[in-house]
């Protein structure tokens, strides 16, 4: 696997926990970045137990393959992808780094445009050892990596960049993800929370034991993603505080990327 994840995570814990879930970043040159230093500071206010990267942090624009072929790609200037996301990184953490005492848990779920590396080298083997991974500074700090689609569970509570089971419970569909939070949470018949989609979206499913929780949350960023063309430019963005979370229960606070500029920066 192109990826471990870490051998020391602590996904379950007696009592409920505090997570703070950071949705896509789509981290590339040349777009505003100064929300990750104000996420870091407000993380190093509250020091949530559990932080969450659920993926596409590094956006990698050159190993799109919407763009040009792969081979093509490999020529194209990877460090400068992956050194945009490391810095964003390194702004995010070093509010909290050195906190005495502090140690959350740190779980980074791979998304499909860190998983663009992936693709690059399946394709091209002889590229191997001549890049550096782009999730390479987290796993030297602390995070745990876990591969594109592979879920981790924490307190009950599922997550992974986006979730694919069908209407069928077979893999149908590994590029869009769940239609929607309902939809995403009675399929998978626990609570999770997914990237991916830009917004967010949230849905509450009643059971017997309390209630299974399903979000989708994918925009934690300041610039405009051309392909949303100027009418769709209103979602949601921002981070999400999960309070007292225990067995997949948990009570949702949502900060918004402007809340977060004006008080932290």
């Amino acid at each position: 696997m192109y990826v471990r994840a870490g051998a020391s995570v602590s996904t379950r814990h007696r009592g409920p926990r505090r997570h703070i879930v950071i949705p896509d970043g789509q981290v590339k040159q040349g777009v505003r970045t100064s929300h990750w230093g104000a996420i870091g500071r407000y993380i190093a206010e509250w020091q949530p137990e559990v932080i969450v990267n659920i993926g596409d942090f590094y956006d990698m624009p050159s190993l799109s393959k919407y763009e040009e072929d792969l081979i093509a790609a490999a020529a194209r200037r990877v460090e400068t992808d992956i050194t945009a996301g490391d810095n964003a990184f390194k702004a995010l953490c070093e509010p909290w780094r050195r906190i005495k005492g502090y140690k959350p848990t740190l779980i980074y779920t791979l998304g499909n445009h860190e998983n663009r590396y992936a693709r690059l080298l399946d394709e091209q083997p002889t590229l191997r050892g001549s890049m550096r991974e782009p999730w390479g500074w987290a796993r030297a700090n602390g995070w745990a990596v876990f591969p594109y689609l592979k879920p981790v569970k924490i307190d009950g509570v599922s997550y992974c960049h986006l979730f694919v089971k069908g209407a069928n419970g077979r893999v149908t569909n590994q590029k869009f993800g769940m239609p929607n939070a309902r939809t995403q949470v009675l399929r998978e018949m626990h609570s999770c929370t997914a990237g991916h989609k830009p917004g967010l979206d949230v849905h509450i499913q009643p059971v017997g034991s309390g209630s299974m929780r399903g979000i989708i949350a994918g925009s934690c960023y300041q610039h405009e993603e051309e392909y949303m063309t100027p009418q769709g430019t209103t979602y949601w963005r921002g981070i999400l505080v999960k309070h007292e979370v225990h067995e997949g229960n948990y009570d949702l606070m949502e900060v918004s990327l402007k809340y977060l500029l004006r008080k932290y920066t």
